[in-house]
């Protein structure tokens, strides 16, 4: 296991640029085994999730060529189908949530898939209903191997359909846009997921020849087409790196500037930290953040304690949750964090506790968040990352906090960001990676 040790108390300051989009990497990479034509990728990030789905790809016999350190190349003329079943094979894409995203492209164009068991961060139930009840409606069948934990899928054919997804899941509706581009007819999707992710998996499958209407929008309208094609694709900045250096920054009351942002991607998430008090400005695609002594919390207009909760897009991703709590704690006010999607992602708020800050865990969902106005540091400790969200926050905690803290676990980091510690090292951090 790795572990990071912080020494903390370093103002930062410099440029730093976001790496690709993460969550968008996942999708795109799954939509490669849609045709059998060359497929380019770029702005990839080179972290654990996305290596991991690329050898997965290369393991269900995808050819995989690296063209620069950013770009890859993939070409799928056939797959493997008799590993998809093997133990191995699910072993490995058991550790990754995005694995499941294989399952509408296979089915699709070989007629055979898998969704094994979710794996990924230990953050709540990761229900599989969506998916699978959507490619039933499309004809497909699913049955479920219990000795061995996953979903086999089959279908002689898929058809167009009307889907009303339960939930506006991302991968959800990925997989059935992955199903619905190669059917017979018409299929529209309504309560779809609208993330920016999901619009730039939608325009890249058009690249390719798919004929997919209603992109923005939460009412997706898919005409099947017999194939698709080969296409280059361009990975957006990801907004999650963006908004945890805006809530460095503010923490540790550091001057930063986050270049090639893709700020209008952002939605929702420079309005959140400005509620929290946090001052920064644009200069075209760059975002400015000022050093600050102290920001203030943004009471409601009526008076009443401002609440940030996570909500579909274009509501706040919960994927910032965690670092908004953490930029809290510093803070002149009080915030309700209310994270509605997972009930075990709050529960590293007992580490904050441990290092002075004034929260208040009301339930699995809730914290309430008190602010210490700089009036006293955080103090630093040895932790463990739960997941790759929570994991950042502690990080970001421990460079505002005084003294050396520990972070054990840090693979789980590693999940999601790029080169963190060199990164940020290079802008005054004080992170060093060891073996613990």
């Amino acid at each position: 296991m790795k572990s990071f040790e912080v020494t903390g108390g370093n103002k930062l300051h410099g440029d730093i640029t976001p790496q690709g989009a993460k969550n968008e990497a996942l999708q795109v990479l799954c939509a490669v085994l849609l045709t059998s034509e060359e497929v380019i990728i770029s702005n990839i990030p080179d972290i654990i999730d996305v290596k991991l789905l690329i050898e997965i790809l290369g393991d269900l016999g995808v050819e995989v060529r690296r063209i620069d350190e950013d770009t890859y190349a993939f070409r799928t003329q056939y797959i493997n189908s008799d590993i998809l079943f093997e133990p191995g094979f699910l072993m490995k894409a058991n550790m990754l949530r995005g694995s499941v995203m294989i399952a509408g492209p296979l089915l699709a164009r070989f007629g055979t898939s898998v969704i094994p068991r979710p794996g990924g961060d230990k953050i709540g139930r990761r229900r599989m209903d969506t998916h699978i009840a959507g490619f039933e409606q499309m004809g497909g069948k699913a049955e479920y191997d219990s000795e061995h934990g996953f979903f086999r899928l089959s279908a002689k054919s898929l058809k167009g359909t009307d889907i009303l997804l339960d939930e506006p899941s991302v991968t959800g509706t990925a997989n059935m846009l992955f199903a619905a581009v190669m059917a017979e007819g018409e299929t529209t999707i309504y309560n779809a997921a609208c993330e920016p992710y999901i619009q730039q998996l939608s325009l890249m499958l058009n690249n390719m020849g798919a004929d997919i209407s209603g992109i923005k929008s939460n009412y997706l309208k898919i005409r099947g087409v017999k194939s698709l094609c080969g296409c280059r694709h361009r990975i957006l900045p990801d907004m999650i790196e963006v908004g945890s250096f805006i809530g460095l920054a503010a923490i540790t009351g550091s001057s930063l500037r986050i270049k090639n942002a893709g700020i209008p991607y952002l939605g929702v998430i420079p309005q959140k930290f400005m509620q929290l008090g946090v001052d920064f400005h644009t200069e075209g695609d760059d975002i400015v953040i000022s050093e600050q002594d102290i920001y203030e919390i943004q009471n409601n207009l009526d008076g009443s304690i401002l609440t940030i909760y996570d909500h579909p897009w274009p509501g706040l991703t919960p994927d910032l949750i965690s670092v908004l709590l953490v930029v809290a704690i510093q803070a002149r006010g009080s915030v309700l964090i209310h994270q509605k999607m997972f009930e075990s992602r709050l529960f590293f708020v007992d580490k904050l506790i441990d290092m002075g800050a004034r929260i208040i865990l009301c339930d699995p969902h809730r914290a309430t968040v008190i602010g210490l106005e700089r009036r006293q540091r955080l103090r630093g400790i040895t932790m463990n990352s739960p997941d790759i969200r929570a994991g950042v926050a502690l990080l970001i905690a421990a460079l505002s906090a005084e003294g050396k803290s520990l972070i054990h676990n840090i693979e789980q980091i590693d999940r999601g960001y790029q080169y963190l510690d060199r990164r940020l090292n290079s802008l005054g951090a004080e992170i060093c990676r060891i073996d613990s």
